[in-house]
């Protein structure tokens, strides 16, 4: 049993050099080019405006919009405040310099993938389950090195019946979506749509008491 203490020693002792190493691994997958009208990238209003349609150059589906015309956007706006997506359908603002990369990682993510990597730095890459006093961190690794995880309450139970569903909802709608790249944000309404039914199904069930945080 890890203790909170031990967790948070074991999280920050490393999350510079982790955030460093994911701050150079973004930066060399970022791609801009000059456009003309009309854009032969299709891109999709998310959360986060990102390319579905029409790789090249680089360019790759699941990547993100970065920036255009050298100005960053976020939040899917421009500093001034124009909507990114407005300023690309207006033909008058082409030839236009649109940036691509891969999605910025949010707080959350930047939080899991460090832990990670401290784990792993510690010879712990086949960890399946990670216990503290206020939450439990469950992990299923595919033959690939895909790695699935879920936080939960740490009563909860049945979470490796729950992983291994996920690992099936990923291969038939994931993988086999022509959209989908690896090692991308996982994009698919059908996904999402099933992920959700999987989590009713579990908690009617009981398998646990209530809903996990996927990671």
């Amino acid at each position: 049993m890890i203790q909170d203490g031990d967790f948070q020693c074991l999280h920050f002792e490393s999350c510079r050099r982790t955030y460093i190493s994911l701050r150079s691994f973004h930066a060399k997958s970022e791609v801009e080019k000059t456009f003309s009208y009309p854009l032969d990238i299709t891109i999709r209003e998310d959360d986060k405006l990102v390319v579905i349609f029409g790789e090249r150059d680089g360019i790759k589906v699941g990547h993100a919009l970065l920036a255009i015309n050298g100005e960053s956007v976020t939040a899917k706006r421009l500093p001034d405040g124009r909507e990114a997506m407005e300023v690309i359908r207006n033909q008058d603002n082409y030839p236009i310099s649109l940036k691509f990369g891969r999605p910025k990682l949010t707080t959350n993510e930047r939080f899991m993938q460090s832990l990670l990597n401290c784990l792993q730095s510690r010879g712990l890459q086949e960890l399946k389950l990670l216990e503290s006093d206020s939450f439990k961190l469950h992990c299923f690794q595919t033959h690939t090195g895909l790695k699935f995880i879920v936080l939960t309450d740490p009563k909860q139970l049945g979470m490796d019946i729950f992983l291994k569903k996920l690992y099936e909802l990923y291969s038939d709608f994931a993988l086999k979506n022509p959209f989908y790249s690896l090692d991308m944000p996982i994009r698919c309404e059908l996904f999402d749509t099933n992920l959700q039914r999987a989590l009713d199904q579990a908690e009617k069930s009981n398998l646990y008491s209530s809903n996990p945080s996927l990671a």
